[in-house]
């Protein structure tokens, strides 16, 4: 189970919310510190505009874009961290590439989480591993998006017990 010693932040981001609810789920979960990453400029939350930001996001992801994360976040203050995002484009979102470009999760555990609407993790938790290789990137876990909207406490109890941290 969890080590109580060890500081934990889960760190996420979220649009429409899903990333959200399994970030809150886990620190209700685990009582770990629980931060958002907010973008510099906003995207658009409205799921109404769903072709819009996917535009966005392809257009980020073909440039290779890195979007600025608007506040300096506490990586340094915690030993292991919970990184969530939902998938866009079959990858995450390109600030999480800003998160791994600006901050050294050297000596860190990071144990991934996302939401999707069918691609898993997308090979998400070896690029995390490619990211910051000086870090031990523990089993992700992917929450389908309904399953995340209808209450990820079950998974989230069960991924938790699986982790041997």
């Amino acid at each position: 189970m969890v080590n109580e010693m060890a500081k934990e932040l889960v760190l996420y981001f979220s649009v429409y919310g899903t990333a959200k609810i399994v970030a809150e789920e886990i620190a209700k979960q685990t009582g770990a510190d629980i931060r958002e990453i907010i973008p510099e400029v906003p995207y658009d939350g409205n799921r109404d505009h769903y072709n819009a930001l996917l535009r966005v996001a392809q257009k980020e992801h073909d440039t290779n874009a890195r979007p600025a994360i608007k506040d300096v976040l506490p990586i340094d203050d915690y030993d292991r961290i919970y990184i969530g995002y939902p998938m866009w484009c079959y990858t995450f979102p390109m600030i999480i590439y800003t998160l791994f470009d600006q901050y050294d999760f050297s000596g860190k555990t990071i144990i991934p989480f996302n939401t999707h609407m069918g691609s898993r993790d997308g090979g998400t938790y070896q690029t995390i591993r490619e990211l910051a290789p000086k870090a031990d990137v523990l089993t992700g876990l992917p929450v389908e998006m309904s399953d995340a909207e209808n209450g990820p406490a079950d998974a989230v109890d069960k991924w938790l017990g699986s982790l041997k941290v």
